[in-house]
């Protein structure tokens, strides 16, 4: 997986870097596990905006996914690697033994015609999932669940993966993407490998007007607004606009948001960079 670098015919493409999609195997998605995906354009259900920035671009179809990998025992066999318009990773489909089709994100290097298979005492090879007490320790990790049987909720958006680090007890101990060290209950699942399209990171617009295709309408700057609008507008000439603030007044880049009586605040041993 790259990146490509497009010759500069026109402004767009000057600093475009687009994905190459070599690894994609079908551009057509199967149909019984595909959903409508209604947006809302940032309006609650009196049409009211309630999330500004937000409006329009291209329609897109929901993949369901299966972040629980819960047919345990059961072999599948990788039959494409697919494209997902609204996340940053691949996506593999499975033909399990028994007849059933499932959508998993799909980790790197994995290939089509591929055997995988979840449950407790698998082998801890890419693509198969299995619970923290049966993987072997330092072994990279991803689509880690948080309480068992909740399915995945850590290391899930392209490249991103997780170490494991230690054991003890019930707890495992992970070197999250974030660089946090945290505690997670032994008996919950993860898969091995890391997830596919690293590249995504390397990826640029390169013009306004594929911002909008995505659904993302423009943002206007804080200090560029009126004292009415925004507590960090107004001001002669450019002004900084004083301490940064969010647009009801509560200080923001530092201020702590975090809740101090979080459930899992003890289960965290050193807080992420």
């Amino acid at each position: 997986m790259a990146v490509k670098k497009l010759r500069p015919v026109t402004p767009g493409t000057r600093y475009r870097t687009a994905p190459v999609f070599d690894q994609l195997t079908t551009s057509t998605p199967e149909k019984s596990l595909v959903t409508i995906n209604r947006r809302k354009g940032g309006r609650n259900g009196q049409g009211k905006m309630t999330i500004r920035n937000v409006g329009g671009g291209h329609k897109k179809k929901l993949r369901i996914i299966d972040f629980k990998r819960d047919k345990h025992g059961i072999n599948a066999t990788v039959k494409s690697i697919e494209y997902d318009p609204v996340r940053t990773a691949r996506i593999a489909l499975l033909f399990y033994a028994d007849g059933e089709k499932r959508y998993i994100l799909a980790p790197s290097n994995l290939k089509v015609d591929t055997e995988i298979v979840s449950g407790p005492g698998v082998a801890p090879e890419v693509g198969n999932a299995l619970p923290l007490s049966d993987i072997p320790l330092g072994t990279i990790i991803h689509n880690i669940e948080i309480k068992p049987g909740k399915g995945a909720s850590l290391a899930r958006s392209a490249g991103s993966y997780a170490q494991l680090v230690a054991r003890e007890g019930k707890y495992a101990t992970l070197k999250l993407p974030s660089g946090e060290m945290r505690l997670v209950l032994t008996t919950c699942y993860a898969t091995i490998g890391s997830v596919s399209n690293a590249d995504h990171m390397n990826v640029r617009l390169g013009k306004a007007g594929r911002n909008r295709w995505l659904g993302r309408r423009p943002r206007v700057r804080a200090v560029a607004m009126n004292p009415v609008d925004h507590p960090m507008g107004g001001g002669e000439g450019r002004a900084s606009g004083g301490h940064p603030r969010s647009r009801n007044g509560l200080y923001t880049k530092g201020k702590k948001t975090r809740n101090p009586n979080k459930y899992s605040n003890n289960l965290i041993i050193t807080k992420r960079k």
